[in-house]
Formats: structure tokens, C-alpha cells, sequence
């Protein structure tokens, strides 16, 4: 049975302890054995389990017996990702528009399967802006309920449901583009600012109301502590604060977010039109990671000044001699990210192992995290997973 594996791991304390060791002492800035190693298929789930191997029927039978075998993939995989004897059971929140923004989002779709799809953003002109609402959403208990209860009957002897409740936006922002276009939001940054101001400002309101509705009803649950909390065990970590009598608060939670729709912006209109927008989530966070895809060289000053900022994102766009010489190293820790392409394309794997080796030599003495994710395909190369995830672990034992 699929939740006997998982809980018989998840109660492997000879081999999980050193793992949630090892993401709570990086997290706060004490020496781990060696830097964490973490893999996240993202895209490649459909090649790693086909849903013609999927057994259940019933949709909801269906999406727990993928999330098991997305644990028991990892397992075998071998990196440091925890398991913990407990299924997360995502809170039921009602929002109202239905549509959350009071206009419809929609996409162009991709040419193929596996093709790029576009924007069809609802914003076209500056009246599309006064069809803007600010969504309200609300906490549903009867139906978290339920889904609690089916969950129980299903496998609650085995892995007890747990019920998660985070904040719904985030500030990242990435709705900017999906509301007024990609492209168009950095032509509002040069012809139209005050468009774009307003669209932010928006986006950032509605964060800090999500968060306070959440807050004001005592539902909110902590994020440090979980597997995969919408950021993986990139913030497994202790607690965050010490829990009010009022129960678990925004200051008590991780807060993860990017800018890879304003990385093509200067330094200082990204800072204008978007970090300036995120630094109030982030005052209101525990601890934040900032960073993704983007490139962070020319904005590290600005990142620095994000409050409670604790993770420091260097993509494989950024300049690690840049970052390394801007970023206290007693401060932060860096999440250093692998470039997928590097990793799935080569039919050697040779230099993927010498640019671990080299990465993790550089970062020696650091608190840092070796991640490989953002993956869409393994182009035909099976084993390359377990093969990256070896010698990441290699290069960060021999760098430790």
C-alpha cells in the first residue's frame, strides 16, 4: 500500500532526522553537515509517473495516490527532502469575485503539448482598470472539514490528515502580467507609470487584506514545519516567533517570492514598480526568500534591504562573484539554483559533476543549498536525476 511506504519512511528517523537536521541548521545560519541537496521535477511528473499508471478512478482517490507516488519518486531519488508521518490537507477558502480580480484571466494556448503558451491579458485599456475588485476571501470550515474526513478514512491510520492554511497571493506578482500583459507592463514602466503603479498597488492591497482576513479569523497555519509548503524544504526550518494566544500569525510564516516578471526592467524601476510593492508583505513575513529564475546581479542592493529577508535566490543568471562579494555571508543563506537545461540536455555527464564540483568549492564556507528544478523534460536520459542528485550530495560533502 502506497501510505504504508510513505509512513514506514516517514518514521525512518535514522534516515530522516539528518535530513530535517540539516535544512533546520542552514535555515538558521548554523553549520550543517553538509549543504542540503534538493530536486523538484516540476514538468517532468507526467514522464516520471504516466497517468495511465495512476490505479483510481475517482478524481480525488486519484490526486492522493499521485501525491504518494510523487513522495515515493523522491524517496528513491535520494535527496534531502523530509518526510514527515502526516498528509497536508490544503484549507477550503472561498473568494469572492469568483473570478478574484472582477475580470478573467485567460491564456493563448501552446501549439503543442509541450509548447509555450502566451498572455491574453483582460487590461487593454485605461478603463479595464475600474473593472478591478478586490477579492475577499473567506475561510470555508464545513467543506475543510470534509476534506479533512475523507482523508481520515482513507489513510488517517497511517498519515493523519493535517490541515494547512496559508496565506492565497503571494508577492511575487506574476498576476501583473497575467491582468495587463508581459511585455506591456514594461512599456507601462516607461509611457504609462501611473497605469502601473495602480495595478501594483492593487495587487499589494489585496496580499495585505488576504493576510489580515486569514489573521483576524485564527486560521492560519505554520509554513517552517512542512515537507512541501508551497515552497518545498527550501524553508524547512524551526519555528518562526513565538505563537500568540490570537494563533498563528503572517509574522510566524516564511514568505517566498521573485521578480522574473521585472527582470528585464534597471535596477531602479524594478525597485519603484515592484519591490517597493512587496517590501509591505514582506515586513508583515517571518522570514523571506526572495529569488528565482531572474537575475539578481544588478539588484542585490535592493534585495538586501528587503525586511526579514533570510534566503538569497543566485540563479544560473547570476554572477556568483557579484553575489558572493555583496552578500554577508553570516547573514544569509544562498539558495544556489542549477540550470535545467545543464543538467537534462547533455548526453555526457561529466560536466555536470565539474560544475557541482566547482559551484560548491565557491560556496564553501557559506550557508547555501544546492536546487535543481524549473525541469520540463529529461529528454530521454532516465537516470539523470538520480545522477545529478549524487553528485550534488559529492560536491557538497567534499565542501562541507
Amino acid at each position: 500500500m502506497l501510505a504504508e511506504k510513505v509512513a514506514a519512511a516517514a518514521m525512518d528517523s535514522a534516515r530522516m532526522e539528518p535530513i530535517r537536521k540539516r535544512w533546520r541548521d542552514v535555515n538558521a545560519l548554523r553549520k550543517p553537515d553538509r549543504a542540503p541537496v534538493w530536486c523538484k521535477p516540476v514538468g517532468l511528473w507526467k514522464e516520471l509517473i504516466p497517468e495511465e499508471t495512476l490505479v483510481c478512478c475517482d478524481p480525488f482517490h486519484r490526486g492522493i495516490e499521485h501525491t504518494l507516488r510523487q513522495i515515493l519518486v523522491k524517496l528513491e531519488l535520494d535527496d534531502d527532502t523530509p518526510v514527515d508521518p502526516l498528509y497536508a490537507v490544503n484549507a477550503v477558502l472561498d473568494v469572492e469575485p469568483a473570478n478574484v480580480w472582477g475580470v478573467d484571466i485567460a491564456q493563448h494556448a501552446a501549439p503543442d503539448a509541450d509548447g509555450a503558451w502566451g498572455y491574453a491579458p483582460p487590461l487593454i485599456e485605461a478603463a479595464d482598470f475600474d473593472r478591478l475588485r478586490q477579492p475577499v476571501y473567506r475561510y470555508n470550515a464545513a467543506a475543510t472539514q470534509r476534506l479533512m474526513e475523507r482523508v481520515d478514512g482513507l489513510i488517517g491510520d497511517l498519515l493523519p490528515p493535517r490541515r494547512v492554511c496559508l496565506p492565497p497571493l503571494n508577492a511575487t506578482y506574476g498576476q501583473a502580467a497575467a491582468l495587463r500583459g508581459l511585455e506591456q507592463i514594461m512599456m507601462d514602466a516607461i509611457d504609462a507609470p501611473e497605469l502601473l503603479h495602480r495595478l501594483m498597488a492593487h495587487l499589494r492591497d489585496a496580499n495585505l487584506a488576504a493576510m489580515d482576513a486569514l489573521e483576524k479569523a485564527r486560521v492560519l497555519t505554520t509554513n517552517h514545519d512542512l515537507p512541501d509548503g508551497g515552497m518545498g524544504p527550501a524553508v524547512y526550518s524551526e519555528p518562526i516567533g513565538a505563537i500568540s494566544k490570537e494563533g498563528v500569525a503572517s509574522a510566524n510564516l516564511w514568505c517566498a517570492a521573485n521578480s522574473q516578471e521585472f527582470d528585464q526592467v534597471s535596477p531602479a524601476m524594478w525597485e519603484e514598480f515592484c519591490l517597493d510593492y512587496q517590501k509591505p508583505v514582506f515586513a508583515r513575513s517571518g522570514l523571506v526568500c526572495y529569488g528565482c529564475c531572474e537575475s539578481l546581479t544588478q539588484k542585490l542592493d535592493g534585495v538586501l534591504s528587503i525586511p526579514n529577508l533570510r534566503i538569497v535566490v543566485c540563479s544560473a543568471w547570476t554572477d556568483k562573484d557579484v553575489l558572493l562579494a555583496k552578500v554577508p555571508a553570516d547573514r544569509y543563506v544562498i539558495m544556489w539554483r542549477q540550470k535545467a537545461s545543464e543538467v537534462c540536455v547533455p548526453h555526457d555527464d561529466a560536466q555536470i559533476r565539474n560544475d557541482l564540483l566547482a559551484g560548491a568549492k565557491r560556496f564553501q564556507g557559506r550557508y547555501y543549498q544546492i536546487v535543481l528544478r524549473e525541469l520540463q523534460t529529461l529528454m530521454g536520459h532516465t537516470g539523470r536525476l538520480h545522477t545529478w542528485v549524487r553528485y550534488a550530495k559529492e560536491a557538497a560533502e567534499k565542501y562541507a
